[in-house]
């Protein structure tokens, strides 16, 4: 599974010229899923995007110092196979992709999972196969990628952790 993590200042979903979707700040969440993808592969996500160190800390001055849900923020979840992409040639190529039909279920599971972890109400998604618009202001600009096949080398931060 692959995350592209964007701190947003603000940001939103359109399909059909409505907006199905819209959060103050947070994190914008663009989401591929592998053809590989299992359960292990969304508590990874799940777990380092909610609890990446991305926002500043008011009181104290640190600037990489609290996470989304420290700061109570929301998370903008947006699937999107174009990130497991890559170029034949000149043409774009999504074989490794998961199917769609093993994707939907999937990545509906992956936002269950998120509104479980942190907060329900604070977890927004955009519509799962459609043709979106997503408006974002980047704030900094912040953008992190993660990877779960390629997971931290602290694998002590993994034992032991709920997502």
């Amino acid at each position: 599974m692959r995350a592209v993590v964007q701190r947003v200042v603000s940001a939103s979903v359109e399909v059909d010229g409505r907006t199905i979707s819209e959060i103050g700040p947070g994190l914008l969440v663009l989401v591929g899923l592998h053809e590989s993808d299992v359960e292990s592969d969304a508590d990874y996500i799940c777990r380092k995007v909610l609890n990446m160190r991305l926002f500043p800390n008011d009181k104290s001055g640190k600037t990489w110092d609290q996470s989304v849900m420290q700061r109570k923020f929301e998370v903008l979840l947006v699937s999107q196979f174009t990130l497991y992409g890559f170029l034949k040639g000149n043409k774009p190529d999504f074989h490794v992709a998961m199917s769609p039909q093993d994707a939907k279920p999937f990545y509906e599971s992956l936002v269950q999972k998120f509104k479980n972890t942190y907060n329900t109400d604070v977890i927004k998604d955009g519509l799962f196969g459609a043709m979106m618009k997503v408006h974002l202001v980047n704030d900094g600009p912040v953008t992190m990628q993660l990877d779960s096949s390629q997971p931290s080398k602290n694998t002590s931060e993994m034992e032991g952790v709920e997502p």
